[in-house]
């Protein structure tokens, strides 16, 4: 196996220039760090990743640490667009990325530190994470650099990364109220989600100034459920025959919502207009396809990588990154019809 001994005597430099030029110091003249990369990949020269991770003390290797992943994330399809962007953006540097995903049974027997530690990670990111979550204090107060998705807390240690929540979830309340529904409900995510809070504050700003009055019987919790959510709209539009549109914390609960109106011979959007939230990847093709509020997941995911990484590489403080969404009217709204 190929040394940087070798290297270095091939090179006609010494094996001190050959680690500086090979580890990108500034030091070391670009005429020779590229005769030393130009030698390396001649002798197919591989690096010991775990030896330069104890002489550096980095390991080169961030790790993405998600929560409450299940069968009903396969549909969602968020953290794979997550993901996604991650990768793309770890994929220009040469760190490299784990995944490791974790449950309340883990969490009762490992704090996040020692996870992080035992998978030798620089630092995290983190995505699907609750308030009532209890890695969320110990990540607020270690000293492991990370970057939370779609949490909007930070600290010495930690940034964060997500979408304007009030804003889009107003943008959708307005977007029905232009088409003339007063009587507008709310299925929003659980008590413990970040973005169920925001979404909700969307929902309330949106009605201030109106002249229209908020029927707190008409905001319920579907906990990002689609199957929930679908029975929560059954009991609103049963007890409340008055409601002409529905907002949903999530395109899954509206795909919940749809299948209600369906079984209540309800007409979308003829007799109900329902909006969603996140613009997955089915919004678009399922029939009719779905009004909602679009988040870039994929973008979300490449800026947390590139804020974590930059916070390993310089003395920047974390901080915060508050991405737009955007309304997408599709087939699920329309003008609500006369009633005489």
């Amino acid at each position: 196996m190929t040394t940087i001994k070798d290297i270095a005597k091939v090179a006609g430099v010494s094996v001190t220039t050959v680690s500086r030029a090979l580890n990108g110091y500034s030091d070391v003249s670009e005429k020779t760090r590229k005769k030393v990369e130009s030698i390396a990949k001649e002798l197919n020269y591989s690096p010991n990743t775990l030896a330069r991770s104890l002489v550096m003390n980095k390991s080169k290797t961030i790790g993405l640490l998600i929560s409450g992943l299940n069968q009903s994330s396969i549909k969602d399809n968020f953290t794979f667009e997550v993901l996604a962007g991650l990768n793309q953006y770890v994929g220009e540097t040469d760190y490299d990325l784990v995944i490791f995903s974790t449950t309340s049974t883990k969490q009762r027997e490992k704090t996040y530190s020692q996870l992080c530690r035992e998978r030798k990670v620089d630092g995290a990111i983190i995505s699907g994470i609750r308030t009532d979550d209890p890695y969320l204090k110990e990540v607020v107060e270690s000293d492991i650099p990370c970057v939370l998705i779609d949490i909007p807390i930070h600290s010495n240690t930690v940034g964060y990364v997500t979408t304007d929540n009030v804003l889009g979830a107003k943008h959708g309340i307005q977007h029905l109220m232009e088409l003339g529904h007063r009587n507008i409900a709310m299925i929003n995510g659980h008590e413990y989600a970040f973005v169920s809070r925001q979404r909700l504050e969307g929902y309330f700003q949106a009605f201030e100034g109106s002249g229209m009055t908020i029927n707190p019987n008409w905001i319920v919790n579907g906990d990002f459920d689609e199957t929930k959510a679908e029975q929560k709209a059954i009991e609103l539009l049963t007890k409340y025959p008055e409601i002409t549109a529905i907002f949903c914390a999530s395109d899954l609960m509206a795909m919940g919502v749809l299948r209600a109106a369906k079984q209540m011979n309800k007409q979308v959007p003829e007799d109900l207009s329902i909006v969603g939230y996140d613009d997955i990847l089915l919004a678009a093709h399922i029939t009719p396809s779905l009004t909602t509020i679009a988040q870039n997941k994929v973008q979300m995911g490449y800026e947390a990588a590139k804020l974590l990484i930059n916070m390993l590489e310089t003395d920047d403080a974390p901080h915060i990154i508050t991405l737009p969404t955007e309304l997408k009217v599709r087939e699920t709204t329309k003008c609500l019809k006369p009633s005489f």
